[in-house]
């Protein structure tokens, strides 16, 4: 991959954050996430690039627009695995809460995992903790080993954790432990990042999520050094025979970097869409509107913080009507 596509892609999540903010604290996710949408897939046709989407809004006959299997890009350029969430946490956005964010992995071609879409347990670090961790065991062994890793004590231990009935016993068996718990309305992608940024407070990501989202985190957390597992978590007999059509027949699999993204580079690109432990979101300020977008490079190990000022008379289509 060039090191051009990465500010490119960070015109890719600005401009959808800006688009789905117009809808912030309005209490409608699906406008928020349309505009994110449109205004996401307009910009790809800019990008020197030949994408194939392989995490998006769904399968063809369910998203008009970045769909599974949709090319991306000008068809010049290097063919990428695309993986997006244009706005990962639409009731965040509904309700005006924290960490919504634009999104957007690529990695070379066929080296993304193309994720079902149903639940995955998850278990996400930073570079610290990196290979001290295992998803299959007791809540409190890994708590134990991040803690060591970090040389923190257990109680001083912050875990994310989304607020779901499903993670009743997990909340439990944390607090029993003795760690401190983040519960969060929803952005996972968002969580499992914090956990590879110390200025967060966040140490590690537990419970389960969307596993499409997990390759997003999973591409990310291969930029910063940190770590993620997952395993599929099927509800019913049609998600385990889409598992089975993935080739997967052990459904106790566990997901290991390089299974969700197994070539040596990819891209990844966030723009806040409300503020964050890690990014401010989107402000509008008369006829210009301010961003901050994290982009960064697996091969290169670089990160940067980019502060985005846009003038909102030259972007029409991002102004609420």
């Amino acid at each position: 991959m060039e090191r051009s596509l990465s500010m490119e892609l960070v015109r890719v999540t600005e401009a959808a954050a800006l688009a789905s903010a117009r809808w912030m604290g309005r209490g409608v996710k699906d406008e928020a996430d349309d505009a994110a949408t449109t205004a996401m897939r307009t910009v790809f046709d800019t990008i020197p690039m030949q994408g194939t989407v392989v995490i998006g809004e769904g399968e063809m006959d369910e998203a008009p627009m970045l769909y599974i299997g949709e090319k991306l890009g000008t068809g010049e350029g290097p063919g990428v695995d695309v993986a997006v969430d244009p706005l990962e946490g639409t009731e965040i956005v509904a309700q005006g809460t924290w960490n919504a964010l634009a999104v957007i992995a690529i990695a070379d071609k066929g080296t993304l995992l193309h994720a079902p879409d149903m639940y995955m347990d998850k278990i996400a670090v930073g570079p610290a903790a990196v290979g001290k961790v295992d998803i299959n065991a007791p809540v409190i062994d890994n708590l134990k080993a991040v803690a060591k890793a970090k040389n923190k004590d257990v109680e001083d231990l912050v875990v994310t954790i989304l607020e779901r009935e499903r993670h009743t016993k997990l909340i439990q068996d944390v607090r029993d432990a003795g760690a401190r718990i983040k519960l969060i309305p929803n952005g996972d992608v968002a969580a499992a990042i914090n956990t590879a940024f110390d200025n967060t407070g966040v140490d590690i990501l537990l419970g389960s999520g969307g596993a499409p989202e997990g390759v997003i985190a999973a591409a990310a957390l291969k930029c910063l050094g940190g770590e993620i597992q997952g395993k599929l978590v099927p509800s019913n007999d049609e998600e385990i025979s889409r598992c089975h059509k993935m080739g997967i027949k052990d459904l106790e699999k566990v997901f290991y970097m390089d299974d969700f993204c197994s070539g040596d580079d990819a891209i990844f690109a966030a723009t806040g869409v409300t503020d964050g432990e890690l990014l401010k979101g989107v402000q509008f300020k008369g006829n210009r509107a301010t961003t901050q977008t994290v982009v960064m490079r697996a091969k290169s190990g670089t990160v940067r913080f980019i502060d985005g000022e846009h003038s909102l008379q030259k972007k029409p289509n991002l102004v609420f009507k």
